[in-house]
């Protein structure tokens, strides 16, 4: 039976994850095939050869999981996953670069969620879903439950906080999450706090923190403090948020903040191509 599309979800064409086999992508890969499942988008795993011979090809197996997750009775068909409503391609690409390969693969497919590490996340303009190493996420392996009560989301005036928070509430929604908490965490002096509308969700409470001081620091502390299971933040280009995650600064806040990270573009349509992946 095929899901109809809830059209109060932002529309997704596509989700990629780009994978390279180890546990950690495969973390990545139970969320990407959620989010697919959800918006009833086609779902992209790419693997980018190194060209060895001894390289795996191992591909997660999609339907062994919706099997395990209880939505296809065991031993199903292969024709028994699209009938829930998603396309499933497999690609592999020989590219010396991950990164370059993805990145060609994103401009010929549409593609509204990314899963990959910050490199990509910088060049595709996609929002992005990082996912620590170590880090089991919010996708229960086990059953696809997801587990989302505290969302923080930092914001600041430039870039514009509010594509976050509708990619916050429009999760929450459509994952049927009935109750927790938004944290925005303002980052610096009481009168550049933004405006924002904080959309309606119920079961949910918004709330906001106000601090000064060094902005990593601030979002791991807060995480910390807070349990949070994600943390969705705005993106663009040197001003935004992801350019003080670079190198060093992307390892501590991805590995001090044990939970996954959603990056959203600025001015995007929320999540036009979703990417997930690890970040190791």
């Amino acid at each position: 039976m095929t899901t109809p599309r809830d059209h109060s979800f932002p529309i997704i064409d596509g989700i990629l994850h780009p994978t390279d086999f180890s546990e950690g992508s495969l973390v990545a890969f139970h969320h990407a095939l959620k989010a697919a499942l959800i918006a009833q988008a086609p779902l992209a795993l790419m693997h980018v050869k190194s060209g060895s011979p001894d390289e795996r090809m191992d591909f997660p197996g999609v339907r062994e999981t919706l099997e395990r997750w209880g939505l296809l009775p065991q031993d199903s068909p292969p024709s028994a996953v699209a009938e829930l409503g998603i396309e499933v391609r497999k690609v592999v690409a020989s590219e010396a670069e991950p990164v370059r390969a993805v990145l060609g693969y994103l401009e010929d497919h549409a593609s509204d969620l990314n899963s990959v590490a910050q490199p990509l996340a910088r060049k595709s303009g996609q929002a992005t879903l990082f996912i620590p190493d170590g880090v089991v996420g919010f996708v229960s392996a086990t059953d696809g439950s997801v587990s989302l009560k505290t969302i923080l989301i930092p914001i600041t005036g430039t870039p514009d906080p509010q594509p976050a928070l509708e990619a916050a509430a429009r999760l929450v929604r459509r994952m049927n999450c009935t109750e927790g908490n938004f944290i925005l965490l303002h980052i610096g002096e009481p009168e550049t706090l933004p405006e924002v509308e904080c959309p309606e969700v119920p079961g949910w409470n918004w709330q906001t923190i106000s601090c000064t001081g060094d902005v990593i620091h601030n979002i791991v502390d807060t995480a910390h403090k807070w349990k949070a299971d994600l943390v969705v933040m705005v993106t663009k280009g040197h001003r935004g948020f992801l350019d003080a995650l670079r190198g060093s600064h992307s390892e501590r806040v991805l590995q001090e903040v044990p939970v996954p990270l959603l990056a959203v573009p600025s001015g995007s349509r929320v999540a036009q191509t979703l990417e997930m992946s690890t970040n190791s």
